[in-house]
């Protein structure tokens, strides 16, 4: 018996966790980074937002369509990059209009891709204090292919989604925090929400699902003290809270602050240096017109082969093809300009698609609408059973405190990123849906975690089942994610729907 106990507190003190997410994090890392500069060129919008940023470090301004944020942010990788030890001795090339590796231009990406994982468990562990949340929402969110392909480009999405991610887990932190470190905190929270609309007006959407919590969590302070009996608050009062449950605390001076003042301020100032290296062309508010009618001039889904509608982004029905080259033999060099090889001539496939993991997308997408479903049926069984069982009601819920919040947070930020998109009608892409999908994908390891802390047998292997299912599904689809070369049939067994050429 002493060494049962013995080896059950070792394996308390055994740190599975510090070592999980760093595992995690160094994964994450490397299939970033491995081969980075394959291709010496330039990969679907890199056309223009590594050349803004080279055009940016040689005193000129070209008008982006977006805001500046993420031009700065390239344009410093491209300049630290040029002065690394590592990466110079790559091919270059002039496509940007400076001579450069493709590393210099892609690796500030693939360095803040690799975080997302840590932040995205930091935001799960903030909600539960539940280790386990933690690891595997991390696990989950490393192993979806869009996120691993927009992070090994120089591209902006991952900035936008970091940036909004770190406005919600400084939120989190700041629910928890008191006097002058929740002030500190929320305006932390402020300069994220701010950041990412400053790398695209869609990063307003994290700001928004904070907004809606925010008002959301009052509606519901209202409504149970409402419904709460004489004598039951204390009832269950041994329940753990949520943090979120903190959300009245803030009142409308915090909020004008840290989500109004503060973002907009951190957007503001994003524009200075852009209009300081060209003051004489336009004004902060004449810009802002420019943006919004380049937006207006974007044309419909005949705009572009790749646009889709956004209620087909859960779906991943409509993937977007960013490289495309065929070879006759893997030695051969391979052609980086010109069209590719004839079908019948091509026998080696080199082919980058914007693609999630299809295994952890359907599984999230199916989630939300269970979840969705769970909870508002969970909530309508609090407002009929009124003040007399409300006790009962919330004793026999299959959602806690915890859970219910931490579920009502994440489907209404999901809600936040994706149905502002139902009324734009310019050219999509499935690449807007990557901030919904975060929120998702923390409701699917919510679930797994759930079920792996469960007491039935079928909860754990479900658990291990669907975890397992997600890491072959990312394996199975990696060669798509990375650009490896592939066969006319291997290419084709991936391919298992006509949209996703």
């Amino acid at each position: 018996m002493p060494l049962t106990t013995s080896a059950q507190a070792k394996s308390r003190q055994f740190p599975w966790f510090g070592i999980g997410i760093a595992g995690i994090f160094l994964i994450s890392l490397l299939l970033r980074f491995w081969g980075l500069s394959r291709f010496n060129t330039l990969v679907f919008d890199e056309v223009y937002y590594a050349k803004f940023a080279s055009a940016f470090l040689k005193g000129e301004i070209v008008f982006t369509g977006h805001p500046p944020l993420s031009t700065y942010i390239i344009a410093i990788g491209i300049w630290i990059g040029n002065h690394l030890p590592w990466g110079n001795a790559d091919p270059k090339n002039g496509l940007t209009g400076l001579l450069l590796s493709p590393f210099s231009y892609r690796w500030l990406n693939a360095l803040t891709g690799a975080f997302i994982p840590l932040v995205t468990g930091a935001i799960a562990y903030q909600l539960t204090r539940r280790s386990s949340y933690a690891l595997i929402a991390a696990l989950l969110i490393s192993a979806d292919g869009l996120f691993l392909v927009e992070s090994r480009y120089a591209l902006n999405n991952v900035y936008l989604v970091l940036f909004g991610l770190l406005g919600h887990l400084f939120l989190l932190i700041a629910l928890q925090a008191t006097a002058w470190q929740r002030w500190f905190y929320l305006i932390l929270a402020g300069v994220g929400f701010g950041g990412s609309a400053a790398i695209k007006w869609n990063g307003m959407g994290f700001l928004l699902g904070a907004y809606a919590v925010w008002g959301i969590a009052w509606i519901v302070a209202w409504v149970q003290s409402r419904l709460t009996a004489p004598g039951l608050t204390t009832l269950h009062s041994y329940q753990p809270r949520s943090p979120l449950q903190n959300l009245t605390q803030l009142h409308l001076g915090h909020i004008l602050v840290a989500f109004a003042l503060v973002p907009a301020l951190t957007y503001y100032l994003s524009w200075l240096p852009y209009i300081y290296v060209d003051p004489g062309s336009s004004t902060f508010w004449q810009l802002q017109l420019e943006t919004f009618d380049y937006h207006k001039r974007v044309g419909g889904l005949d705009a572009h082969p790749y646009c889709s509608l956004w209620h087909t982004w859960p779906l991943m029905l409509r993937p977007v093809a960013y490289f495309y080259k065929t070879t006759q033999t893997p030695e051969e060099a391979l052609p980086l300009v010109g069209p590719p090889l004839p079908a019948e001539a091509a026998t080696v496939i080199y082919d980058v698609h914007a693609m999630g993991n299809p295994i952890l997308w359907w599984f999230s997408t199916a989630v939300v609408v269970l979840l969705m479903v769970l909870l508002a049926q969970q909530i309508w069984q609090k407002l009929s059973a009124g003040q007399s069982n409300s006790g009962e009601v919330a004793e026999h819920a299959p959602l806690s405190p915890v859970h219910g919040w931490a579920v009502a947070y994440l489907l209404i930020n999901w809600a936040a990123n994706l149905l502002p998109w139902v009324r734009v009608t310019r050219c999509l892409f499935i690449y807007h849906y990557m901030g919904s999908l975060v929120f998702a994908v923390l409701l699917l390891a919510l679930l797994i975690d759930r079920w792996w802390q469960g007491h039935q047998t079928w909860q754990k292997s479900a658990a291990i089942t669907l975890t397992g299912l997600v890491l072959i599904g990312f394996v199975f689809w990696m060669p798509l994610f990375l650009g490896l070369p592939l066969s006319p049939e291997g290419l084709q067994l991936r391919r298992w729907f006509p949209s996703w050429v």
